[in-house]
């Protein structure tokens, strides 16, 4: 059994039966949607509703005729006040597709026709309110933009008694932890740090170099101008036969290479 299928409601399909005989003097079938299935019920439920919304109901066994009364049916509702969500479409009565949505879709019309003034014995459906238009003057709704929602917070019983001026330093005192009340503005609390015992006492002046050294790795400082092994070395090496910057450089491997030749008088190799 599908998820649709369970949704439907016996006891919905009774008030609606009910309803349907009280509107039209007609009598369902004990099949509810093949009593339905032809649409004649249907259109005579909404012609009872909205006088000629169905000019011409089909009394013929042919299926397009049927089909003809349910399309005729959808597009009445929908013009008597049924949203469109609430409609359902015609392959779900005559495919049998979806019996649960044809019983909502009568269930709100019933709901639609209440809320018209259209009562019955039958209590089904869901009356609809109306809506309550108000309409307010400039004047008023020019006032209200200065009134600050509850929603927005509220200001009332707010002062700036004790405050400090705007970007004056204030100190951190609680007296339930039995502090000593601050003599001056001056004082800075620990919870805000402390300069105590801080000096500048041995620190270079700003800008100059500072020579990094540890005593626990029995480390020397040194003058810049030696270069750390770490930082590679530059011992050693000359540029004995390096070509002037920008002059082409002949790659040359005696293993695989004959000797080149001498062009222009140039020796390439020394």
């Amino acid at each position: 059994v599908s998820t649709l299928a369970q949704k439907y409601d016996p006891q919905t399909e009774e008030a609606l039966r009910m309803w349907i005989h009280e509107v039209t003097g007609r009598t369902v079938p004990d099949n509810f949607m093949e009593g339905l299935k032809d649409g004649v019920i249907l259109c005579e439920l909404i012609n009872k509703l909205q006088p000629g919304s169905v000019p011409k109901v089909n009394h013929s066994t042919l299926n397009w005729h049927k089909l003809e009364n349910i399309t005729h049916f959808i597009r009445a509702i929908g013009e008597y006040g049924l949203k469109p969500h609430d409609i359902f479409e015609a392959n779900d009565l005559f495919e049998d597709m979806n019996h649960t949505q044809v019983q909502c879709t009568l269930a709100s019309l019933a709901g639609v026709a209440k809320t018209k003034g259209f009562y019955t014995k039958s209590d089904i459906g869901v009356k609809y309110a109306a809506k309550k238009l108000r309409k307010f003057n400039p004047d008023k709704m020019k006032a209200g933009d200065s009134v600050i929602s509850q929603q927005m917070g509220s200001n009332k019983f707010a002062s700036q008694k004790g405050m400090t001026s705007y970007g004056t330093r204030r100190h951190l005192y609680d007296p339930n932890i039995g502090m000593e009340k601050p003599a001056d503005r001056s004082t800075i609390n620990l919870q805000m740090g402390t300069n105590k015992c801080a000096s500048m006492a041995g620190m270079f002046a700003l800008g100059t170099a500072r020579q990094v050294t540890e005593k626990n790795v029995n480390l020397d400082p040194v003058d810049t101008t030696t270069v750390s092994l770490q930082m590679g070395t530059n011992k050693v090496p000359s540029q004995s036969g390096l070509t002037p910057m920008g002059g082409s450089r002949l790659v040359y491997d005696r293993k695989y290479c004959a000797k080149p030749n001498e062009q222009d008088g140039i020796n390439f190799l020394n």
